[in-house]
């Protein structure tokens, strides 16, 4: 048995994703979720796409390899649950709500887990993100240190009024 772990600042890099039909997903995640398309495979004849915010070399990729026209995995199979994107702070996340609500794309719920504040969508083909952002680390312990874990819906309208009012 390994004892040794993970150094502590290993982060996840990035998600690769089979998707259905690489256009609808390339656009959702473009202009709804705002990401910079940074690489088409297309232009290699690979059916592929790349994607990062800011200067990455990419945060999302996505590709048909083995999924061109497919559908999504039925509930009760394994596999992917979700992948979350972390927001610099609630202005930030609540920044991403918006675009959501100004490009009409559905929420299926936001919850207050206690140290993260939550939001939870589905890309075209199925696939779970969840959209957060921590809060001060501070605040992730009660007086006796204790991780402090919930699971309150709420509406994430809340945090577009809460960004108009500030």
């Amino acid at each position: 048995m390994h004892t040794q772990q993970i150094p502590p600042d290993v982060t996840i890099g990035h998600v690769h994703l089979r998707v259905s039909d690489l256009n609808r997903a390339t656009d959702f995640y473009r202009d709804v979720l705002g990401f910079n398309l940074v690489v088409d495979g297309e232009e290699f004849g690979l059916p592929m796409r790349l994607l990062a915010a800011g200067d990455y070399h990419h945060h999302i990729a996505l590709n048909t390899f083995m999924s061109k026209g497919g559908t999504p995995a039925p509930v009760g199979h394994t596999g992917l649950h979700h992948f979350a994107l972390l927001y610099s702070s609630r202005q930030d996340l609540a920044m991403a709500v918006l675009r959501l609500f100004d490009c009409e794309y559905p929420i299926d719920e936001a919850r207050d887990h206690g140290g993260t504040i939550s939001v939870y969508l589905q890309d075209p083909d199925g696939n779970g993100i969840e959209m957060y952002y921590d809060r001060p680390r501070s605040e992730w312990f009660d007086e006796q240190g204790n991780p402090v874990m919930r699971n309150d819906a709420f509406d994430p309208r809340t945090l577009v009024t809460d960004l108009v009012l500030t």
